[in-house]
């Protein structure tokens, strides 16, 4: 399949910004895709190589990638970053600098999508002394046979500044009408990509064989099982109208969820966001496997920093000074962690999805030889009212709250729904949760914050259209360490465009890729005509903003963008607190 096509619809897919379009887009394009390349297109479309639990990435500078579109372009490298300066975009450079080349050029050899996958593959691959030059001479090879269309897509893609808007949900929209029949095939892909977090893979066995092929996917080793996540819950009253008499209440824990492949000579460690985490947790790698006997297992914990000494609970900060790319061992040692089990989801060759929570807790105490490091979470069987000596059990063991659980309830992977509920201590409070929203733009500092951003621009997460849309401004809650290093982390992602993804009714001063996930408070959800999220969800023209939001100091490195709190959490979280005033 040539590159032009694909890099063509690139550009239809950037030109527009509405759902229906970008769909009946990418239907065209996989229509017209090879089988045997769906799941290379899938992947590009996404801005990535592989799924993100293999971990494979470009690590391609902005620097290196415009020394070698000024070779291939025969310019100096202060035209490529004159244009880069002028525009905003390497990629849209890069077609500029070769556009004037193209018309003197009489042989090229054609670029085919293959080509160009495998090449990207091959600089992802690039390690050891030479492997900078490795990867501009492998950028080079493409960019002397590229047409400037492409060559503006194969730097995005270099960069990984792709910004198409396809969400997930888009993109299984658009498979289950390719290949599967129409819509009402989707969420039979949906429950394959929920247990193999791999699109691409699931894209490959729709395209061969529709909506059967994908009722064939069953949870594997080593790959990870999309979370289930929950509710939340403001009091106590709201818990047995939504599980019954008798539910299930773990302790909640201020750790890193994480995933453990645990089975043979290997374990992997997977995060929240499905990457590949093992890295920073060796003590886990060794500590689990004794633990379970040996057995292959897929089990969920709640991985928490402690006081070696006294094994009481540090917070999540604490923890994530373990991500780092050097110095681990060091960090392993000064920050030891526990491991809190809470579910098992494949045990010796069986897939435990299907099984009710209360199945899976009996098979998860009788597989675990629990000690100080290695344990499962605390729980217990109770009804509502026994909720309040829980909780308190649970405050006075360093725990945040409480998890709710509906016995009979399955492993519904990748969804979030009311079989199981979050209690914490602040939803007896102002606002009945955190909320985690995304850093999306930023206004510049005055008086002590000059030359920092002083008010950040966050949004929520709008799942169905695949879009962030503001929700507040943020100023309160900062240190002058927090600002400095938030400015730091910030800084390499700031653009002069808001990314196509955004929606909202302010203009910020600088906009920024969307990446950084941060922890706020609030005393409670409004309605707002300028900010987006929810809009008309209760009021015509009105969508809802946080009334005092505060910074509570937790970046949520744990978190992606797609993982940040949704503007259905928000529409419940509004509709709770009236009731709550009406009560």
């Amino acid at each position: 399949m040539k590159f032009a096509v694909l890099a063509g619809a690139f550009g239809r897919m950037e030109s527009t910004s509405k759902r229906t379009e970008l769909t009946a887009f990418l239907v065209d394009l996989l229509r017209e895709t090879p089988p045997e390349s769906v799941a290379t297109i899938t992947y590009l479309i996404q801005g990535k190589l592989r799924p993100d639990f293999e971990g494979v990435e470009l690590g391609v500078a902005e620097k290196l990638a415009a020394r070698a579109i000024a070779k291939s372009a025969g310019v100096p490298a202060s035209a490529v970053a004159d244009r880069f300066k002028s525009g905003g975009d390497l990629g849209d450079a890069a077609a500029g600098v070769l556009d004037s080349r193209a018309q003197t050029t009489f042989a090229a050899e054609e670029i085919t999508v293959d080509r160009v996958y495998e090449t990207l593959l091959r600089i992802a691959r690039a390690s050891g002394a030479r492997s900078q030059e490795m990867k501009a001479r492998y950028i080079s090879s493409l960019l002397n046979d590229a047409t400037p269309d492409e060559a503006r897509y194969i730097v995005k893609l270099l960069l990984g500044t792709m910004r198409l808007g396809v969400a997930e949900n888009t993109m299984l929209d658009a498979l289950a009408i390719s290949f599967a029949g129409g819509k009402e095939a989707r969420p039979e892909l949906e429950r394959a990509y929920n247990v193999s977090s791999d699109l691409g893979r699931v894209a490959s066995a729709a395209a061969a064989g529709g909506a059967e092929a994908a009722r064939g996917f069953e949870i594997r080793m080593y790959s990870p099982v999309r979370p289930m996540l929950a509710e939340r819950v403001r009091d106590p009253s709201g818990a047995e109208p939504r599980l019954g008499a008798e539910f299930a209440a773990e302790f909640k824990l201020d750790g890193e969820r994480v995933q453990i492949h645990a089975g043979g000579e290997r374990v992997a460690i997977f995060s929240r966001r499905l990457e590949d985490v093992a890295s920073y947790y060796p003590d886990i790698i060794e500590m689990v496997p004794p633990r379970i006997g040996g057995r292959e297992a897929i089990l969920e914990a709640e991985a928490v920093a402690v006081n070696e000494e006294t094994g009481a609970f540090l917070p999540f900060q604490e923890l994530m000074h373990r991500r780092r790319k050097h110095g681990v061992a060091g960090a392993v040692t000064k920050y030891p962690v526990s491991v809190n089990l809470f579910d098992v989801l494949y045990v010796d060759g069986r897939s435990l999805l299907c099984e009710p929570y209360s199945a899976r807790r009996e098979i998860l105490e009788g597989m675990v030889d629990a000690d100080q490091r290695v344990r499962c979470v605390q729980a217990a069987r109770t009804g509502g009212a026994g909720l309040d000596d829980l909780m308190e059990d649970a405050f006075n063991a360093g725990a945040e709250g409480l998890m709710l659980k509906k016995l009979d309830s399955t492993y519904q992977a990748g969804s979030r729904g009311s079989n199981w509920l979050k209690l914490k201590r602040e939803y007896r409070d102002d606002l009945a949760d955190s909320l985690d929203l995304v850093v999306v733009g930023a206004f510049f500092g005055r008086g002590r914050r000059t030359g920092m951003y002083g008010t950040l621009l966050l949004a929520t997460n709008d799942a169905p259209t695949g879009t962030l849309t503001s929700v507040c401004k943020v100023g309160t809650g900062f240190t002058d360490a927090d600002l400095d290093s938030l400015y730091q982390m910030l800084s390499p992602d700031a653009r002069a465009r808001r990314d196509r993804r955004v929606v909202s009714g302010m203009e910020a001063d600088v906009w920024f890729d969307p990446s950084l996930v941060i922890e706020v408070a609030a005393s409670e959800v409004t309605l707002s005509p300028t900010h987006k999220a929810g809009m008309d969800a209760v009021r015509k023209g009105y969508g809802f903003a946080l009334r005092f939001p505060k910074f509570t100091g937790r970046i949520r490195d744990d978190k992606s963008p797609e993982q940040a709190s949704t503007n259905e959490e928000l529409e419940a979280l509004y509709a709770g607190q009236n009731k709550a005033a009406r009560a």
